[in-house]
């Protein structure tokens, strides 16, 4: 049974969150999407699971269903913030449980260690070992994957406070991790160049702050498993039954290049490197991007594709594609009519992105519109070019072929606060 799985959101009393998530709203989306398990973000506060628990119901298989028989599996995100060799620590971890007994044992040992009221995503001081140790205490179904590991600020391999190993960071509870999430300034090939992750599976998840279908489901990863908690699993820590993911195009994502969004200066790791990672404006650290830490870390070339590679897709939300076709902004009237168009052809958005053939797209974009079909067809296969994100800016698809050829030979994009002539004097 294929199962399109986004494992990793978060509920409303995040941080930086919609305020109008629901569980409702969730499952509406998800289905529009074309999601079909989804995470319930934020078991850890104690508002959210009361609601979790008041809107969902255990079936036997460890997951949860609504009354129209949706199913979401029980998942939190954890910010571990503590001091190891020497240096500040900043990771974040994606928690699976498979029943709310079990998350009540971890709610009631993370109560002892602060408060869960105050943000659904809470910070501890606990080390990542001790963290996973007393979380396989308390069972061995819970799963703990490292969440975006490759984001600067809380990944666990990030540039500004991760670790340069999952053997450094998970020490003896190493055996414990059998996967990580990409996140969306990484794609598998990414992280094929390190043999050290040879053993570890992939996974892709939207980490979703609000239920719009350009967030949620935006990556994700596809199962042919039983629809049990028990098959998910153990999909997860073996790859078996893991089909592959679902990605963004890893420029897309915030983090992907080197940079200062302060002084809006984008840059390619090799011309990071020529100016020693100093922000050419400010004379600052660069924040140094995913891109840039892969390339440290990777001991394989370029197109290197290991045997047991699983699928992937890159894509960009349809939502998102239709904004930029137009040159409107998402949330218009005009995108969402377009949206909607395709959904009621195909059924779901990923239905539209990824099944669709063109002549199918074009009985819905008439020919008036069928640079629009065009579109979505190069979207699934990779041929729309990507403005790198850079320093917590999104990257951004490029429709104009002048524009599209900026972002081959991309090396620094600045503010008037540099002027072309200093550009020049700079680089030489």
């Amino acid at each position: 049974m294929q199962i399109f799985a986004d494992l990793h959101i978060h509920s409303r009393f995040s941080r930086a969150t919609s305020k109008d998530i629901t569980i409702q709203q969730l499952e509406k989306w998800a289905k529009i999407k074309g999601i079909d398990l989804l995470g319930t973000g934020d078991f850890t506060h104690p508002l959210w699971l009361k609601e979790l628990k008041e809107n969902l119901t255990e079936d036997g298989s460890g997951f949860l269903k609504t009354k129209s028989g949706f199913t979401f599996a029980l998942q939190t995100e954890i910010s571990l913030i503590y001091s190891q060799a020497n240096k500040g620590r900043r990771i974040h971890l994606v928690v699976l449980a498979p029943s709310f007994s079990i998350v009540d044992q971890i709610n009631d040992w993370l109560s002892k260690k602060g408060r869960l009221d105050y943000d659904g995503r809470p910070i501890f001081n606990i080390s990542c070992p001790e963290f996973v140790e007393k979380l396989k205490a308390i069972s061995k179904d819970v799963e703990i994957i490292p969440a975006h590991a490759w984001t600067p600020w809380f990944g666990v391999f990030g540039s500004k406070t991760g670790f340069d190993s999952l053997e450094e960071c998970f020490q003896d509870q190493t055996k414990h991790i059998s996967a990580i999430e990409t996140g969306l300034s990484s794609d598998p090939p990414m992280n094929w160049r390190l043999s050290k992750l040879d053993r570890i599976n992939l996974v892709s998840f939207s980490d979703a702050h609000s239920f719009w279908p350009w967030r949620l489901g935006r990556e994700a990863t596809i199962f042919d498993i039983q629809p049990t908690y028990k098959e998910l699993i153990n999909a997860i820590r073996t790859g078996n039954g893991l089909i592959g993911t679902i990605e963004v195009d890893p420029s897309y994502g915030k983090y992907h290049f080197d940079g200062h969004r302060a002084c809006n200066v984008r840059l390619a790791p090799k011309e990071s490197t020529k100016i020693k990672n100093i922000c050419p404006v400010c004379k600052k650290p660069l924040t140094i991007g995913v891109l840039h830490r892969v390339e440290e870390l990777a001991d394989r070339p370029e197109q290197f594709i290991p045997e047991n590679a699983k699928k992937f897709f890159r894509i960009i939300p349809l939502s998102e594609l239709i904004a930029h076709y137009n040159k409107t902004a998402i949330n218009r009237k005009s995108t969402w009519d377009t949206y909607f168009k395709f959904i009621r052809a195909f059924g779901t958005e990923l239905n539209a992105l990824l099944k669709a053939s063109f002549e199918a797209l074009c009985q819905v974009t008439g020919k008036e519109n069928e640079e629009l079909a065009s579109i979505i067809v190069k979207n699934r296969e990779g041929k729309i070019p990507i403005q790198p994100g850079f320093d917590g800016v999104y990257g951004y698809p490029v429709f104009d072929q002048k524009k599209s050829k900026e972002k081959e030979n991309l090396s620094l994009i600045t503010t008037a606060k540099t002027e072309q002539k200093d550009l020049k004097e700079f680089f030489g």
